[in-house]
């Protein structure tokens, strides 16, 4: 492959895995004013957080037999008109009913992109896996980080409009579309017709326990991403101090998507990096549960830190364990799948907890609890298969 084409393939890579989360993270610095204003409770609210994560565990198992059909570059092409259609429609967002609705189309989009392109590294990076992961997770991260960062600024730019607010990151989407529609032809043959015939991992204990790991890691992060600014405000911190925690959690996760995929080629067991990281998230959260206002940015910080490694991470379990482009799609497809499936619950049970509980340490409680559990299969996974097909 000519460094050329390498290098678009990469910039293609990099637009659509930066669209894979603006959507969601852009609704933590208004969710509680949108609540307010639509008299939404904070149970109903936490749909628009839960129906896209709902919609990415359901349809993901869809994504290997969509890319055999129609091709592993054109399904995702239309991912990203999906993704940039759903942010589009929240112009007019100024109901529940436009919310979910954009909510389900986004989640549905974001269901199959993700598994293919899984694939698509492993189909066209070969032999850079680890470099290439280090940036493919990063643009996440920043996607996620520009989602909480830019959206209140925005909306105080066109008159403190909310849907503007949402609405604005479906112009990166429609870049990253355009992108991928001129990708040489060459590179959007279909997939062939062998793969179809083969089903998800569903017999392998070691899918299970990466399952089991990204559903915890997964629930966490979206649980954090809706109600960490509620959970720091009920504290008695500010509206803009709360935003500025969240922000700084996510701009962390910057330096951890990129560093840790790039250290997993470099350490003997990655396993343990995902220990650590666990650890981190763990303390984290326990002082947000416990001491919300005690040197709250530094527990930002790690918590970004930990959260952004984790999900790194995770994204490298079903490449180094699967050895075709399209096994490794149908090993992310059940990981995401069943993750999903799991963590579309988090927020929703969040927000009923913080209903009947009437403060927020309580459902941060049980996220505590959780990142317990999740370091635990971390350790349980260390041993066994790890860099064979890298």
């Amino acid at each position: 492959m000519k460094p050329v084409s390498r290098a678009l393939l990469l910039l293609a890579l990099v637009a659509a895995a930066v669209n894979l989360r603006p959507g969601i993270t852009s609704l933590a610095p208004l969710i509680e004013r949108i609540a307010q204003e639509l008299s939404l409770s904070r149970g109903f609210i936490s749909l628009t957080t839960a129906l896209p994560v709902l919609c990415m565990g359901l349809l993901a198992p869809l994504a290997p037999r969509l890319a055999v059909r129609f091709g592993l570059e054109r399904t995702i092409t239309l991912c990203l008109g999906t993704i940039a259609l759903a942010l589009a429609l929240r112009l007019i967002g100024h109901s529940s009913v436009m919310l979910i609705g954009s909510a389900v189309l986004l989640g549905a989009a974001i269901a199959i992109a993700g598994p293919l392109l899984s694939g698509f590294i492993k189909r066209h990076f070969f032999g850079r896996m680890g470099q290439v992961l280090a940036w493919y997770s990063l643009s996440m991260a920043i996607g996620g980080a520009v989602g909480v960062v830019f959206t209140m600024p925005v909306t105080h730019l066109f008159a403190d409009d909310w849907s503007v607010g949402l609405a604005i990151w479906a112009l990166p989407a429609a870049l990253a579309l355009a992108i991928w529609i001129g990708l040489p032809k060459q590179y959007a043959e279909p997939l062939s017709s062998e793969d179809a015939s083969a089903g998800l991992p569903w017999r392998e204990p070691r899918a299970w326990l990466i399952a089991g790991y990204f559903s915890l890691q997964a629930g966490l992060f979206y649980a954090i991403a809706t109600w960490t600014v509620a959970r720091y405000q009920e504290a008695g911190l500010s509206a803009m101090h709360s935003n500025t925690l969240f922000s700084l959690a996510m701009l962390m996760g910057l330096p951890s998507s990129f560093l840790l995929p790039w250290l997993v080629q470099r350490v003997a067991n990655h396993y343990l990096l995902m220990v650590a990281c666990g650890s981190m998230t763990l303390v984290s959260l326990s002082m947000i549960t416990f001491a919300p206002t005690f040197v709250p940015e530094l527990w930002a910080l790690t918590l970004g830190f930990g959260m952004s490694g984790s999900f790194a991470l995770s994204l490298l379990l079903p490449i180094y364990e699967a050895g075709s482009p399209m096994a490794v799609s149908r090993w992310t497809a059940m990981m995401l799948g069943l993750g999903y499936s799991v963590a579309c619950l988090t927020p929703v049970l969040a927000g009923l907890a913080r209903d009947m509980a009437g403060t927020y340490q309580v459902p941060f409680m049980v996220l505590t609890c959780m990142a317990v559990v999740m370091v635990l299969l971390a350790w349980l996974m260390r041993k066994g298969p790890s860099r064979r097909n890298a």
